[in-house]
């Protein structure tokens, strides 16, 4: 398996790496707490290689199927996180990155006038790019194989940022505020689509479904919560009712602060809830949602692990365990490694992610 593929969520070192991360998302009594260390394809050309490898080999526990590459290793970056050139995805989206690596941000929406529009096909392509559904097939087949959790679900930003995407911010914003009875026909060819991947993977029998949309900022939603109910929603809920009638658990997955959000995800039937922990606060989320819903933490990257000591990242991830696990189960860890994390505290936040992911063992 490549570097960077290894780091795809799902990958742990169990003998029956599924068996394991369905007890602790059901609370059936984990064995330890299925923990993510995630390393961006931009970390290969911003930390040295050598000490990237090294520190993977020392923890197999975070990478268990890693090997390391010939050096120096150039990734293949996604069209969206290349910089050489634009890249137009399948809505017709323009995007733009100036680092390699890091997902860009599109730069020209099609829809900017809610003029007439045809949307994708779900049967060739996810919406940034092209769609093999017979080697989707099989990769599902070798997943199940190994034992590991078969965890598909829809692109990043599948709704609410698509459409943004398409219109632009501002002008989507705008046209929800006005009730402009045209936004209506992009939502529902927006939901046709991801509804067509979403059957086309549910027709694989995977053991989650995710549904990945940042919808937070530093400090509140980039929607409000009115606007989100009446648009976005409904269309949530009918998206993810196919997978909830199949006996599918539902991950659901936001940057930033979703605190005026989450209850409205949770209680259309959210079953492991992905958001992060500073901006949302620890507290919070321990107060809200632990023992009611699995807590799939993203850990910090902007204040500790970036600017903190090694003990205060340790401190954290600690923080989190005692906080929001039990021997029962209910929490997974995920981490994002990406360019500017100081070398030191890689090393910290691997080694306790590897120690605290037993802390109830």
């Amino acid at each position: 398996m490549a570097p960077a593929e290894d780091t795809q969520r799902g990958a742990t070192p169990a003998v029956n790496a599924r068996d394991n991360y369905l007890r602790a998302v059901r609370f059936q009594r984990p064995d330890y707490i299925p923990v993510v260390f995630a390393v961006s394809p931009a970390c290969w050309h911003s930390y040295p290689q050598d000490w990237l490898c090294e520190q993977m080999e020392r923890h197999p526990f975070l990478f268990p199927n890693f090997w390391a590459p010939a050096l120096p290793y150039a990734p293949i970056y996604e069209p969206i996180a290349d910089s050489r050139a634009p890249f137009t995805d399948d809505f017709g989206c323009v995007w733009k990155t100036a680092i390699d690596g890091l997902i860009g941000t599109v730069v020209t929406h099609p829809l900017e006038d809610l003029e007439e529009y045809v949307f994708p096909d779900p049967a060739v392509c996810m919406g940034i790019g092209p769609m093999d559904w017979q080697a989707e097939q099989r990769r599902v087949q070798a997943l199940r194989a190994a034992n590991r959790p078969v965890i598909l679900g829809l692109r990043h930003g599948h709704t609410f940022l698509q459409l943004c995407d398409l219109m632009g911010y501002s002008n989507l914003l705008y046209a929800m505020s006005d009730e402009d009875p045209r936004l209506e026909r992009v939502i529902a060819g927006v939901e046709r689509f991801n509804m067509g991947i979403v059957e086309r993977q549910l027709a694989m029998r995977p053991d989650v479904m995710t549904y990945a949309e940042d919808l937070g900022m530093q400090q509140g939603p980039m929607i409000s919560p009115e606007l989100f109910r009446q648009y976005i929603a409904p269309s949530y809920r009918r998206l993810m009712e196919p997978a909830r009638k199949a006996g599918v658990l539902i991950h659901m997955h936001s940057d930033g602060d979703i605190r005026t959000l989450s209850d409205e995800l949770v209680e259309g039937g959210v079953d492991i809830l992905n958001l992060q922990d500073l901006v949302n606060g620890i507290d919070w989320i321990a107060a809200r949602y632990k023992g009611k819903v699995c807590i799939d933490l993203d850990i910090d990257r902007q204040q500790v692990t970036p600017h903190g000591t090694p003990a205060q990242v340790d401190a954290l991830v600690r923080e989190a365990v005692e906080k929001l696990g039990s021997r029962e189960g209910g929490l997974t860890m995920v981490f994002g490694l990406y360019p500017g994390t100081p070398m030191e505290n890689v090393e910290a936040l691997m080694t306790a992610m590897e120690r605290y992911a037993f802390y109830y063992s």
